[in-house]
């Protein structure tokens, strides 16, 4: 039965019942609270001129439910069962008459507050203003990897401490950064096409792939595979647990890759192109399982949502400026949404169905 109709259901076609109440807590709808005085007369002269006979029944019919008609009166105050029909609405804590004066049955939601300001500016002198790469990730145990030309920053958000991880000197340079899940292990990608894994607790450089002719511009972790776009069009799946310096090699854009990122099941990798492109690739094809051409400019931004399977979210670079949705499972283009400028990451909050999108970059600062 659909939960509309379940919600919207109610029991007064159902034959009543005897409902039992705790046998230290009396039952309100069938006690008789007469003897508490709580008349609908008038009020009196002496010194009860506020009481109203609205607000007497309001009040009484909020604390102790409505009268009913044709029941005979009893001495006691309190009964502790009743005969009665009871729908669904009479649960609510305030509130069986939809028509009731006064009473709003709807829960007051506050407005949400969004932060005007930053409360951490990162100075961040030689931070490369390129689009396509991708040269700021924050780790699972919060700390921010930072690329900056050949070297390589670690802010730790915790103690506010930062410290250098390596430095690549004049012979390479930092294209791409991306956390391991563990939040221990950072991939690191350069502009010479290589593939390096460093160790962020000992600052030490633990493996090196190579397999890429040009820069690699970013990278994507799922549960044991590492995967890296790069400038020479492909798609490379790094088994860590492997000797090999690569897996696999995915072959389906026709310019460079600039978007990944391996659904929360691990079972998917979207990938987006400066041709325009979004793939979607299983763990063991080779080709891609779905092709999307509706962006009209390059799409680096891609997120999959974490609250439903198959929600894939793609933004757009400066002349497309969309974020498009898509249902994976269904192969379905689900709705697209102008925000007016290039879209250059997105991410899906775990705890609310909300994303975030950023526009353009902040040259020499990161904002937090």
């Amino acid at each position: 039965m659909p939960i509309n109709r379940m919600i919207n259901s109610n029991y007064n076609n159902s034959p009543s019942r005897t409902i039992y109440s705790d046998r230290f807590i009396p039952s309100r709808s069938g006690s008789n609270f007469a003897l508490f005085d709580f008349s609908n007369s008038p009020a009196s002269d002496q010194g009860k001129a506020d009481r109203s006979i609205t607000y007497q029944s309001l009040l009484r019919a909020t604390l102790f439910g409505p009268d009913k008609p044709g029941t005979p009166a009893s001495r006691n105050i309190f009964r502790y069962k009743t005969e009665t029909k009871r729908s669904l609405h009479s649960l609510r804590p305030l509130g069986y008459d939809e028509s009731g004066p006064g009473i709003s049955h709807s829960p007051v939601k506050a407005p949400r507050k969004f932060p005007t300001s930053p409360y951490k500016v990162l100075d961040a002198p030689g931070l490369e203003d390129d689009f396509y790469l991708n040269l700021v990730d924050w780790s699972p145990n919060n700390v921010l990897a930072v690329g900056l030309e050949s070297c390589i920053y670690l802010w730790n958000a915790c103690g506010n401490k930062v410290s250098k991880l390596c430095d690549f000197g004049i012979s390479d340079g930092i294209c791409s950064v991306g956390w391991a899940q563990c939040g221990t292990h950072l991939a690191v990608g350069t502009n010479n096409g290589q593939v390096q894994i460093w160790d962020a607790s000992n600052c030490r450089r633990v493996r090196t792939m190579e397999g890429h002719r040009s820069r690699v511009g970013v990278l994507a972790w799922s549960s044991s595979l590492l995967s890296s776009g790069s400038h020479d069009n492909s798609i490379l799946q790094i088994d860590i647990r492997a000797r090999d310096d690569f897996a696999s090699k995915l072959v389906g854009h026709k310019n460079e890759v600039c978007g990944l990122k391996w659904s929360y099941d691990d079972r998917e990798l979207a990938s987006g192109g400066n041709e325009n492109r979004l793939l979607v690739w299983n763990q063991h094809s080779a080709q891609p399982v779905l092709k999307h051409c509706e962006h009209t400019a390059a799409v680096k931004a891609i997120a999959w949502s974490p609250h439903r399977h198959g929600l894939l979210a793609s933004g757009g670079g400066a002349t497309d400026r969309c974020i498009r949705f898509w249902d994976t499972t269904t192969n379905t283009h689900l709705s697209c949404l102008d925000t007016g400028s290039q879209i250059s990451n997105l991410v899906w909050s775990k705890n609310i169905n909300e994303l975030v999108s950023t526009h353009g970059s902040s040259q020499d600062h990161i904002i937090v």
